[in-house]
């Protein structure tokens, strides 16, 4: 069983406090060692930086007044830093001179206070340096304790897609509370996000089916109305917008990079519904188009492709915004571009020509990096390495996005101007339980969904759909079944069932029902300058 808590050190955390005027200080230095601190004191520069020097890492912050003579304390402070590069410094001044802050704050120092000074001021600037950590893994942890019960009575309550996205966002948060806490609640999380993908799976199979109503005003947005929604509007209206469609992208991962783009944008932020299957071919073809899958291969037979074609499933995105700009009687006036970005030279090269996208009226940009990372997370043992988890999904994307060319493209963006629409087709979810399927040689590979005419199933733990026209899906036989995955279950052939269960068990996977796949990131990013 995982701690609760992270223990303490063993030892009385260690301060060395240096100033000129140290007697004078002598009822903080005894307030400090009343809280239980080690505290040893230096009246100059050059005394602090041989008690470094000598404890090394013994010392665990030091005080440091700015005004002292000999060295000062900007001196001292550089010094400390040359040989503790790690140590925090807490720096204590008279003076509010806004150079003196820029060189201490330049120099890496945790805290910067202005005298006078009191003790309890001095011990939260401690608490927060020395402390925050066990405190927020503590208050995190007391907290989700605390929610747990209401969270689950949410869970078994609700009755909408409304309250099942406001559950999602719930732990959602909770989990990046605890990502970086050493407590077993990270556990109890995770089996009550297993707890709601169930009853969310049960909800989804009740209730699906009436979400695709086009007369029903009170439908959830859905794939096929993003574009007639979102963007329509705002073109309509003058605007030129930015659409940015990232595969694969949780809300989770929306989360990571999000503080990455608070210098440029603000964010109006919401969640929209994948329609199913939440795979490329279905959502990502509906969005770009408006139109139910079904109603693509009626109206646009050469624009749709077939499970089993060898032809890529997202190659006609480009035709397909334009037949929905002329079924808006919009292609005569908005001039759009599509860019789909593979991989960074193909982000280098558009941000190289990025100002010929300032004549369209509308720019769409598919980024499938997230995509091709779930891939390689299954196909590559280093790969599976480095996103064992989801803390280390989101990770990873967090890290790509920083150090790749994306940053500087919505950097690029934000200076134009133009608001941006950021989204996705679908999320992922980590599968974890096979579940056995027979089909013939025609059914699909997907992991999450298949299709074909002679399935077979348990069909208590699948979602069923034998009449697909009525859930707007291509039939390519009149006894064509699909059937979805939900939680975190994924399909299995009996040959060589072990192999198979080894291989993609703990792999992310996409095209079932999960709060992780059908609820994802919807965000109107409106630029700060």
């Amino acid at each position: 069983m995982a701690r609760l808590y992270v223990d303490m050190p063993q030892r009385p955390l260690h301060i060395l406090w240096a100033d000129d005027e140290i007697e004078l200080l002598k009822p903080h230095i005894l307030f400090l060692r009343g809280k239980g601190y080690d505290v040893t004191t230096a009246n100059n520069g050059r005394d602090a930086l041989a008690v470094v020097s000598d404890a090394g890492a013994d010392i665990d912050l030091v005080i440091l007044d700015e005004n002292m003579p000999g060295l000062t304390g900007l001196e001292t402070l550089s010094r400390i830093k040359e040989i503790a590069p790690l140590l925090p410094v807490i720096m204590i001044t008279k003076s509010e001179e806004e150079n003196i802050m820029d060189q201490a704050v330049g120099n890496k120092i945790a805290d910067y206070l202005i005298k006078p000074v009191n003790p309890s001021q001095i011990l939260l600037s401690i608490k927060k340096i020395l402390h925050s950590g066990d405190l927020i893994s503590r208050q995190t942890t007391d907290s989700y304790r605390q929610q747990f019960p209401e969270i689950s009575d949410a869970i078994n309550c609700a009755a909408s897609l409304a309250d099942w996205t406001e559950i999602y966002r719930r732990l959602t948060r909770r989990e990046l509370e605890l990502a970086d806490s050493a407590t077993d609640m990270i556990e109890m999380l995770q089996l009550q996000k297993n707890d709601a993908n169930s009853e969310f799976f049960k909800h989804v199979r009740r209730n699906y089916e009436s979400w695709l109503d086009p007369d029903d005003p009170d439908a959830p947005l859905m794939s096929h109305r993003i574009m007639r929604d979102r963007v329509i509007p705002l073109l309509r209206s003058g605007e030129k917008p930015f659409l940015v469609v990232i595969d694969n992208f949780r809300l989770d991962q929306w989360e990571a990079v999000k503080p990455l783009l608070a210098d440029f944008f603000s964010f109006d932020e919401s969640l929209y519904c994948s329609i199913l299957p939440t795979a490329t071919q279905y959502a990502r073809n509906a969005l770009f188009s408006g139109l139910m899958p079904v109603e693509i291969e009626r109206l646009f037979p050469d624009l749709w492709v077939d499970e089993d074609s060898e032809e890529g499933k997202n190659l006609n995105e480009s035709p397909l915004i334009e037949s929905l700009l002329k079924r808006f009687r919009l292609d005569s006036s908005v001039r759009f571009t599509y860019n789909k970005l593979n991989d960074t030279p193909a982000c280098e090269t558009l941000i190289r020509n990025f100002n010929s996208l300032l004549d369209a009226d509308l720019n769409v940009i598919v980024i499938n990096f997230i995509d091709m990372l779930s891939h390689a997370r299954t196909e590559s043992r280093m790969i599976r390495e480095l996103a064992s988890s989801n803390a280390a999904y989101r990770s990873l994307t967090e890290s790509w996005f920083r150090h790749s060319a994306a940053i500087e493209l919505f950097r690029r963006m934000a200076l134009t101007g133009r608001r941006v629409i950021l989204t996705t087709d679908h999320g992922t979810i980590r599968v974890e339980n096979p579940v056995k399927v027979v089909g013939d040689r025609n059914t699909n590979t997907a992991l999450r969904y298949k299709l074909g005419k002679t399935l077979s199933y348990p069909a208590r733990q699948v979602y069923e759909v034998r009449d697909p026209r009525r859930f707007g899906l291509p039939a390519p036989n009149l006894s064509t079944t699909y059937i979805m995955a939900g939680n975190r279950d994924f399909f299995a052939y009996p040959n060589n069932y072990n192999y198979y269960v080894q291989y993609y068990t703990g792999t992310f996977q996409h095209g079932g029902i999960s709060l992780e796949e059908m609820l994802v990131p919807l965000i109107s990013l409106s630029p700060k300058s």
